[in-house]
């Protein structure tokens, strides 16, 4: 497996700065997600590096209104940068980035470090996009765009404000023909323009109709040639009856040990460079027992 030859070097990403305030004058709690993970030892059960904290800019969302394209853009674009460098940092360790956010917008920074790569050596990177939601909102399919956790597979894929999309000049930072996705909800909004795009991709039904780790398999084949690949994994893929700790917990999601197998075989494989777990809300976890098992899946997948 890659994480057996690579060490997993784990890095916390506590960006909350995709998404909206749960109620007036609150903050999301997805940026105490990495500390809960940790608290259930995580590093040391994998005999991991511990790769720090990237601090994220301060949460302020109370300026945005309808039209004024992604909210806290300016400090978004400014850790994408800052994530992207610790990526590649990490990368020339050789090791193997686990990066527990936060909210899905820091999906960006990966993104643009795969990106400055093929820039270098122009070789192909893909994405596997493990996610109740396609996250692909844009000016092109929406009225308004503000929260960049429902947009953030758009802007990775070029599509919206080019301070988000065009850092560096590396539009885009994903080719759709290089993205799969699975655990789509089939009731979501943007699953026929994707289809469109050319983006490949299994929805519950289909996956389990296919098997599982099958499914995986096809994602990594699916993806076509490609020199390396990033793992997205929002937790609200996960059904609500046992993960309700979620930013947007959708119904119809697979279990616990359906995403461990999609996470061992997607990061077994060589070619997979790193991965991401994302909006993980420690608020709606007082007990800690989500935590715990999020914790449990990422050790038994990638040992």
């Amino acid at each position: 497996m890659a994480t057996r030859a690579r060490r997993v070097a784990v890095l916390d990403a506590p960006s909350n700065l995709g998404l909206r305030p749960p109620t007036p004058h609150t903050v999301p709690g997805c940026s105490k997600a990495p500390g809960a993970l940790r608290d259930h030892r995580i590093v040391r059960r994998l005999n991991a590096i511990d790769a720090g904290c990237l601090t994220a800019p301060r949460f302020d969302a109370s300026g945005w209104r309808p039209g004024d394209g992604v909210g806290q853009a300016e400090a978004i674009a400014e850790y994408t940068r800052r994530l992207a460098d610790r990526v590649e940092h990490l990368w020339r360790e050789r090791h193997f980035p686990l990066v527990l956010g936060g909210d899905c917008s820091i999906l960006l920074g990966p993104a643009l470090a795969a990106r400055r790569r093929t820039e270098r050596d122009g070789k192909h990177r893909g994405l596997v996009y493990v996610d109740a939601h396609s996250d692909f909102r844009h000016p092109g399919n929406s009225k308004y765009v503000g929260a960049a956790a429902a947009e953030e597979l758009a802007l990775a894929t070029g599509r919206g404000q080019p301070d988000l999309t065009d850092i560096g000049g590396l539009r885009p930072y994903v080719d759709t023909e290089h993205l799969v996705m699975l655990g789509l909800r089939t009731e979501d909004p943007h699953r026929v323009e994707l289809g469109a795009t050319g983006v490949s991709l299994r929805t519950v039904p289909e996956l389990r109709s296919g098997g599982v780790a099958p499914s995986a398999e096809w994602a990594l084949e699916a993806m076509g040639e490609v020199a390396t690949y990033w793992l997205h994994v929002d937790a609200d893929v996960l059904d609500p009856s046992v993960m309700p700790a979620v930013d947007g917990p959708a119904p119809g999601g697979i279990s616990v040990g359906e995403l461990s197998e999609i996470v061992a075989t997607c990061a077994g494989d060589e070619r997979c460079a790193g991965m991401e777990l994302t909006v993980f809300d420690p608020d709606y976890d007082p007990d800690g027992e989500y935590a715990a098992a999020l914790a449990d899946m990422l050790v038994e997948s990638l040992q």
